[in-house]
């Protein structure tokens, strides 16, 4: 389906977030990166846990077997949302990082001094720094060269991976850039020497469909609470890989996938608000099954997000003194999250200014700090960052474009 401004209109009346005020005006949030607002159902969703079935798994109990079935649910549809062909394959954690640091412990156990692990400049450094640890143990860890444009060096990529490569670590999306990576070429690079391709997901996910089988991801990774959800680690890991995999895990753990790297109890209601949020974007498409309508709603708000971001880009590349970094937005495989640096202020400074104004916006490395310093950018305090959600308006655009006017 398409998404019009009248969809986005429309779903801001779900988020209660979204009518907060300063100085008489509605905040505006263009911080999605970092995190985006909930709606009203995912906050019932949570707080529905705490009234109704606030217990742990595996009773005989009812509350204790509504508790399980929700649990359950929630694996559903993250399978749902990210096309796996099993709720088994969807573990939960705390969040991405954890995950991945688990995920790279239990794989580092596989490997041998000498093996080698790529990894690239441009990722947000959760699917950096469990790598590099690695190092430790006598694991060779090399990086994929980030070119100027703000893509990946596809050249140094294929130079890289070598017949001793277990395991590429790369990102699906900036969260800095906003640059899309070619991740048909990293997957058919990784096939040809029999390494893993552990994808993050995390920036990705809230803005494109997802077909983990398509993409023929080995693991991928992402955060509810980038798509309209709570503080919840996904995981999908390929049917079979992580049965055997030695995780850190207590003797009384389930030792099958997908329990096998989830340590303690889980969030039950953060799980519950997890169903709700991928129901909530299922409800904005059309189609016979979940799956499809998350697909279609994925591909219409995909497209209005990025007809705004390309339109905030054009403008404010325009103002003088601003340079915008990243790749335009002349190919839609680009996420609606536009970063600039500006001739006369850091980006503190000119965040601090916008805030004032209520906009909401980033400024820093956004723990992508590798690129902000290849590209020369983190003694002037990194980049200001601007993303576009679901619920972002012409308004918000405009708000911006007159808050960064005062400043230039």
């Amino acid at each position: 389906m398409t998404y019009t401004a009248a969809d986005a209109a429309r779903c801001r009346k779900d988020f209660p977030a979204l009518a907060q005020t300063q100085d008489g005006r509605e905040l505006v949030f263009l911080d999605g990166p970092g995190g985006v607002q909930v709606p009203q159902v995912v906050i019932d969703a949570v707080s529905d846990v705490y009234r109704t079935c606030n217990v742990n798994t595996h009773g005989a109990f009812a509350p204790s077997q509504e508790v399980d079935r929700r649990v359950h649910a929630a694996r559903v549809a993250a399978a749902d949302l990210l096309g796996a062909e099993d709720p088994a394959c969807i573990s939960f954690g705390q969040n991405m990082t954890t995950l991945n640091f688990a995920l790279a412990t239990a794989l580092g156990r596989t490997f041998a001094p000498g093996d080698e692990v790529l990894i690239t400049q441009l990722d947000h450094e959760a699917n950096r720094g469990p790598w590099l640890k690695l190092a430790r143990d006598g694991v060779v860890v090399r990086e994929v060269r980030l070119a100027p444009s703000g893509r990946l060096d596809a050249a140094d990529l294929e130079a890289k991976v070598t017949p001793r490569t277990r395991l590429l670590a790369i990102g699906a999306s900036s969260n800095a850039l906003g640059t899309v990576n070619d991740l048909a070429l990293a997957r058919r690079l990784t096939h040809a020497v029999g390494a893993h391709l552990v994808i993050d997901a995390v920036h990705y996910a809230p803005h494109f469909p997802i077909d983990v089988r398509a993409l023929d991801a080995d693991f991928l990774l992402c955060s509810a609470y980038k798509f309209y959800g709570p503080h919840v680690g996904i995981l999908y890991a390929r049917r079979g890989l992580l049965d055997e995999l030695p995780t850190d895990r207590l003797s009384t753990q389930d030792p099958a996938a997908p329990f096998r790297i989830e340590t303690g109890t889980l969030n039950h209601a953060a799980l519950h608000g997890v169903t709700a949020a991928i129901d909530y974007l299922a409800a904005r498409g059309r189609g016979d099954t979940r799956r499809a309508r998350l697909l279609d709603a994925m591909t219409g708000i995909a497209a209005y997000e990025h007809g705004l971001a390309r339109r905030y880009h054009e403008a404010v590349a325009a103002l003088p003194g601003v340079t915008v970094h990243g790749p335009d937005f002349s190919s839609p495989a680009r996420a609606p999250t536009v970063s600039i640096t500006l001739g006369r202020h850091t980006a503190a400074e000119a965040a601090a200014a916008l805030a004032a104004e209520g906009v909401c916006v980033w400024d820093g490395h956004f723990y992508a700090a590798r690129a902000v310093e290849v590209l020369g950018l983190a003694e002037r305090g990194g980049l200001l960052r601007t993303g576009f959600s679901l619920y972002s308006l012409e308004s918000d655009l405009e708000r911006l474009l007159e808050g960064l006017g005062k400043l230039v």
